[in-house]
């Protein structure tokens, strides 16, 4: 008697309506992740875009701070040519004092001066315009034509600069 009734259940078949029930189960789980993944994708767009959008601000206004500060380096040389009756005294402290403006500018946007009068000649941060025979050691710098500069470290410009060499030796 036990085989019939094991039989019987092992007989028992799924009803129809339970599959399209688990069918529609499955349906609305699968709609469901797909509108996820969807909505995933459209946000992760969104991101790039904003984030295309940013970079493109950041480098178009990165100079802006950096403008401001120039700009009063400006204004104080536009306010010394339009003195009328100004001594060459008063240009010449006009002057120093917009260099002075101009040097804090600097400082505060890491732009140093490179004036390396008497140091080793190095081309990572000095260009050698001539070669001069010297009682100095050779690769001296003897003279600044004009002076480089470094921001944040890195060159902007070069240093302009005579380098010593060793005498040549008469025979």
């Amino acid at each position: 008697m036990t085989d019939k009734t094991t039989a019987k259940k092992a007989k028992k078949t799924v009803k129809p309506k339970a599959i399209d029930k688990d069918l529609a189960e499955q349906a609305e789980k699968i709609s469901a992740l797909e509108a996820q993944v969807l909505y995933t994708k459209a946000e992760l767009e969104n991101n790039r875009k904003r984030a295309l959008e940013e970079a493109e601000k950041t480098r178009k206004y990165a100079v802006e701070s950096f403008s401001q500060e120039i700009l009063l380096v400006k204004d104080s040389l536009d306010a010394a040519l339009a003195i009328k009756n100004a001594t060459l005294e008063s240009y010449k402290d006009g002057v120093e004092l917009t260099a002075k403006q101009l040097t804090t500018s600097f400082e505060k946007f890491n732009i140093e001066a490179l004036d390396p009068l008497g140091e080793t000649f190095d081309p990572n941060f000095h260009q050698a315009m001539t070669m001069l025979d010297s009682e100095e050691e050779a690769n001296k710098i003897l003279s600044v034509f004009q002076k480089g500069y470094t921001l944040n470290g890195r060159v902007l410009r070069p240093a302009l600069v005579s380098v010593s060499k060793e005498k040549e030796k008469k025979t």
